[in-house]
């Protein structure tokens, strides 16, 4: 048996020739794990069969949408710099990750007369800033504007190439809506509308938005999980989704984002805000039932989230599984649903 509060015991080694640089199309023909609770058997299908599996259910889906959040740019000093926009903060201004040493009140340089001033040095490594056209200070909404024609999509760190046209559409959801993250939340990656369509003529389908931050990414440090800082990301739940999550209808969450997010509100009953719930073993979900994911990182709070549906040795037998399998991994990776 594992130890479920140790860090070790969330690890495992990935050939580098399953992560996923691309996605499969067309989307349904990416593979799909199913674990199924009860029995602990696991079948191997594919996306384009899910609609035939899922139990009677609600599917809930995350509706946020990738922003351009990497912009290169230089310092007034003339050396290059960039900015990887972690989350919106309100009133124009944005939390970020800067590249190289930067001082409060630095001004940094980009196209389309474009400057960002640096208003604070967080201690989490985090900077804010706020944007500038023409010495016109930019709102939320304007700085959106600007980035879909200076930013590039922000491919995670584990796809090593430059991202390209097609990634504005392969990194984004079909049904994304509400601008502000800046990491796509996975598993609606693999839905074609056809799919949409299918699951939509037998169980109800609603939405929340949660803006994933850069923050989904960091791995967890301390040996002890539970001593992990968790990251914090802006979110909001419509009427109708509230309605379904304060029913006895079982839900089927599309992504961990929409996992934490209902956990959350099962929790704290806040409709909106920042949400830093860590769910692990020691803290499993009390509202969802059934989970829809891709495959995460070694010892990172996703693959913890994971665990806390089925079990630490579940998880990591499901993962040696898919390796054996030759699953593919990450963002434009196949995925897995516990039923």
């Amino acid at each position: 048996m594992n130890d479920i509060n140790a860090l070790s015991s969330y690890d495992y080694n990935l050939p580098n020739e399953l992560i996923a640089n691309e996605p499969i199309m067309p989307k349904e023909d990416a593979k799909l794990l199913v674990y199924h609770k009860n029995s602990k058997k696991i079948q191997h299908l594919k996306f384009g069969d899910l609609a035939d599996i899922l139990p009677e259910c609600a599917v809930i889906f995350n509706d946020t949408k990738v922003i351009k959040a990497r912009i290169i740019g230089k310092k007034q000093s003339g050396g290059q710099t960039e900015i990887m926009l972690n989350q919106p903060l309100g009133d124009g201004k944005f939390s970020a990750y800067i590249r190289g040493k930067v001082n409060q009140g630095s001004m940094l340089i980009f196209d389309n007369d474009i400057n960002a001033e640096v208003l604070k040095l967080n201690d989490d490594g985090t900077r804010v800033v706020s944007f500038l056209k023409s010495n016109k200070k930019l709102d939320t909404n304007e700085i959106f504007k600007e980035l879909e024609i200076i930013g590039h999509i922000p491919l995670p760190p584990y796809i090593k190439r430059p991202d390209t046209k097609e990634d504005e559409s392969w990194y984004q959801s079909i049904f994304a809506q509400n601008s502000g993250a800046v990491a796509a939340p996975t598993a609606s990656l693999h839905f074609s509308n056809e799919m949409l369509e299918k699951i939509k003529k037998a169980h109800k389908t609603s939405y929340i938005t949660l803006h994933v931050g850069a923050g989904t990414f960091k791995g967890v440090e301390s040996e002890n999980i539970n001593e992990h800082k968790m990251h914090s990301e802006f979110f909001s739940i419509p009427q109708a989704t509230l309605d379904i999550i304060n029913s006895n209808t079982p839900i089927l969450g599309v992504g961990t984002t929409v996992t934490r997010c209902i956990e959350e509100y099962a929790r704290s009953k806040k409709e909106s805000g920042f949400c830093n719930l860590f769910l692990n073993l020691n803290n499993p979900p009390i509202r969802q039932q059934y989970l829809l994911t891709n495959f995460h990182l070694p010892k990172s709070t996703l693959i913890m989230l994971v665990s806390s549906f089925i079990g630490l040795d579940e998880t990591m037998e499901i993962y040696k599984t898919a390796i054996e399998n030759k699953y593919r991994f990450y963002s434009y990776g196949d995925g897995m649903i516990i039923i």
